[in-house]
């Protein structure tokens, strides 16, 4: 059994920047987990946010622009996301997960290839 809890949510003026963790624990975990992010915004479905292969040479984005970089440290068993130039429309929960993978160079875009959830942070951008 995999946990994660996710931090460094709050709130933030649009613009501004903020970097999320997700911080694993748990028998066996280790860098054969792919990780990713996602998010929930008030009345609409859990979203793709991020993703990063077990050895954190893998990335995948849903938002091309930059703004967002995942990242991992499998040495504090540890991912980040950092989110920069923040617009009112990523307000949401974000999530971290984990899934098992037998290659650490693959990472996965859909929520039901995750295996683990965390309970989410609050990220609140204000205009």
């Amino acid at each position: 059994q995999v946990q994660l809890v996710e931090s460094g949510g709050g709130l933030v003026q649009a613009g501004g920047s903020l970097r999320l963790s997700c911080a694993a624990s748990g028998r066996g975990f280790s860098s054969s987990y792919a990780m990713g992010w996602f998010r929930q915004a008030p009345g609409k479905e859990r979203k793709f946010v991020a993703a990063i292969s077990g050895s954190g040479l893998g990335t995948g984005y849903l938002d091309s622009s930059g703004r967002f970089t995942i990242s991992r440290d499998n040495a504090k068993n540890t991912i980040y996301l950092r989110m920069n130039s923040l617009k009112p429309e990523d307000t949401a929960v974000y999530y971290c997960a984990a899934k098992i993978s037998y290659s650490t160079e693959t990472y996965y875009y859909g929520e039901q290839a995750y295996d683990y959830w965390g309970q989410g942070t609050q990220v609140t951008v204000s205009s």
